[in-house]
């Protein structure tokens, strides 16, 4: 229960995260940087009302190298999308190869 509620609570913050982070590329580009700051800065408060709680929830079933490559993994499941769909970069098998490598890595972190 406790790692399904971390890892939605991860997904929505990782969400506002990409946004604030990457999102101001294409939408604030012909803005000058002090506005796409501060309009990140926005974006980021909302993601940290969703990161915080969701790990002081994971820490108390999970390590901390596990929760934060369940961050990981999340990031990269969020912004391959992201890059993709609203981004509109193209779509690259390097994306797989680096989902892969983090699969392994979930598997050694998590093994028992």
């Amino acid at each position: 229960m406790k790692i399904g509620l971390t890892a939605v609570m991860l997904v929505l913050s990782n969400v506002f995260m990409t946004f604030a982070w990457y999102g101001h590329l294409k939408s604030l580009s012909a803005r000058p940087w002090i506005v796409a700051a501060l309009v990140s800065w926005g974006i980021a408060f909302f993601e940290y009302l969703l990161q915080v709680p969701a790990n002081r929830i994971g820490h108390q079933v999970m390590s901390l190298a596990q929760l934060k490559l369940l961050q990981e993994v999340i990031t990269l499941s969020v912004f391959v999308p992201f890059a993709v769909l609203y981004m509109k970069e193209p779509l690259k098998l390097d994306f797989l190869w680096a989902g892969l490598c983090l699969m392994g890595a979930v598997y050694f972190v998590f093994r028992a």
